[in-house]
């Protein structure tokens, strides 16, 4: 059985979707985005352009030659605009900013968190993983990693664990390599795609996917359903983190925020649309768990069926 997308928009999304269809628009909308976020970063005392200048003042070219794979293939999807980036994850500038920008974003989603709000959000999803999953893991695979936020909360939440981060961007990888050796981190780092990993079958207990399925077309995140089935043991575990589509938020947003937030997000209509409780029976799992963790965000755990 196949989970059917959604045909139609309603008219809002009709209404958003035409005026991202002219160029010009949608740049400007990309551009209104970004220098919103990086407003709100310097504001809340998270200094966007002084870190990214810092981070690109290093030599870059050892870190990246330590992750990149040369020999890898980018599908289609992956090479387009993201987050108002015209290569999108692919370039130094976005991996330098990612860091602020989740600050940013995350800013708001609490009243009075502030900075502090990207690191509830984690702690968020992390309760919710670790009081529904009874035996700590003890190999974990943190794929769409980024420059590895993602992976180092879940680093302090399971010390005991072995850690594996996976992107399709080298230079997030480079970026949350030299993370990893100012931290004195031991984590291994792959650059392959979430859908074709080459890792070995049943060789992990848990795979998270933390703010990675909006960013994808429904038929990747059914590629990597399939492929966190395969590397997951029996009786292991697919945490996902994202945004939650039956959020009142997202229903009751204003047309020009949504335009300004779907100049950024181009998969964002075919997320919305996705059942993703049925993609994970499709794919081998259990009927999920879907808790909301914060007034925008929802945890799914999915256990192999």
């Amino acid at each position: 059985m196949t989970t059917a997308i959604k045909k139609t928009p309603d008219l809002p999304s009709r209404l958003v979707n035409g005026i991202l269809s002219i160029k010009p628009l949608a740049n400007l909308a990309k551009n209104r985005a970004r220098q919103m976020m990086i407003k709100r970063a310097e504001k809340i005392g998270v200094f966007w352009t002084q870190e990214a200048e810092k981070l690109q003042a290093r030599d870059w070219a050892n870190d990246l030659a330590q992750v990149q794979n040369p020999q890898l293939t980018y599908p289609d999807y992956y090479v387009t605009s993201f987050h108002a980036y015209e290569t999108g994850n692919l370039s130094w500038q976005a991996a330098f900013e990612v860091e602020s920008a989740a600050h940013a974003v995350h800013a708001k989603i609490w009243q009075d968190t502030q900075a502090q709000g990207d690191a509830k959000l984690r702690e968020s999803y992390h309760n919710i993983v670790t009081s529904s999953i009874s035996q700590p893991p003890q190999d974990i695979l943190d794929l769409g990693c980024s420059v590895g936020m993602s992976t180092f909360a879940l680093q302090t939440v399971y010390p005991q664990a072995k850690i594996t981060g996976l992107d399709l961007s080298p230079y997030f990888l480079a970026v949350a390599n030299y993370r990893s050796q100012q931290r004195q981190a031991n984590i291994n780092w792959i650059h392959a795609q979430a859908e074709s990993t080459g890792l070995a079958d049943s060789s992990y207990d848990l795979v998270s996917i933390f703010l990675v399925c909006h960013e994808l077309p429904q038929s990747a995140t059914r590629q990597i359903f399939a492929e966190a089935r395969r590397v997951l043991r029996p009786g292991g575990h697919l945490a996902i983190m994202d945004m939650n589509p039956k959020s009142e938020i997202y229903k009751k947003m204003p047309t020009y925020i949504l335009t300004l937030l779907k100049s950024t997000e181009p998969y964002l209509d075919e997320y919305f649309s996705l059942d993703i409780e049925q993609a994970l029976v499709e794919a081998g799992f259990q009927t999920p768990s879907i808790t909301s963790n914060s007034p925008r965000h929802r945890t799914v755990i999915a256990q192999v069926r």
